[in-house]
């Protein structure tokens, strides 16, 4: 199992994670994002949408659960599972329709179905780093990649490959 820890210092610095993680996306690649609310998850979400030619307003379907937004190459689903509790609730929502379809995946708040969704993504953990931060300062966030499947590993090895990611500061980990 395959790891990149990056660092975001700034909203924008987590789009840009995005837009970079977005760049890399193809057709059927599931991306699984945990994190606490606020913690940035939509903003990483922005980033892949601005990457795949997204035009649209994306936020999160908290309500609607699954949004689609039409990118010039492919679709992105974004689905957010916060409000569901049981698993025979995913198809309702959308997700056995679009999951290896003709667009990347994104979904929030997915890893309590990880067992239904597979092995065939990979997981993001976004965290705000509050004991980091001054009082009254935005915390920096940790965005972690973990591969569950080879095409998870190749996503993170491109991304750990892109020059400006350094920037970020990557640390990476094979299990």
């Amino acid at each position: 199992m395959r790891e990149l820890t990056l660092r975001s210092v700034s909203t924008e610095q987590t789009r840009k994670i995005g837009e970079r993680l977005g760049r890399l996306l193809e057709a059927g690649d599931v991306l699984v994002l945990t994190g606490d609310l606020g913690a940035g998850k939509t903003q990483l979400t922005k980033g892949i949408a601005r990457a795949m030619g997204v035009e649209g307003e994306v936020t999160s379907p908290t309500f609607a659960l699954e949004a689609v937004h039409e990118g010039t190459q492919m679709p992105l689903y974004h689905f957010d599972l916060y409000r569901l509790h049981d698993a025979d609730e995913l198809g309702d929502a959308g997700l056995w329709d679009v999951l290896g379809g003709d667009g990347p995946c994104v979904i929030e708040w997915g890893e309590q179905f990880a067992d239904e969704i597979g092995d065939e993504r990979l997981d993001v953990f976004v965290t705000r780093l509050e004991e980091q931060a001054a009082p009254g300062e935005e915390p920096e966030r940790s965005v972690r990649l973990v591969a569950h499947d080879a095409r998870g590993e190749q996503v993170i090895d491109a991304l750990a490959d892109e020059p400006l990611v350094a920037a970020f500061q990557v640390f990476a980990k094979d299990n």
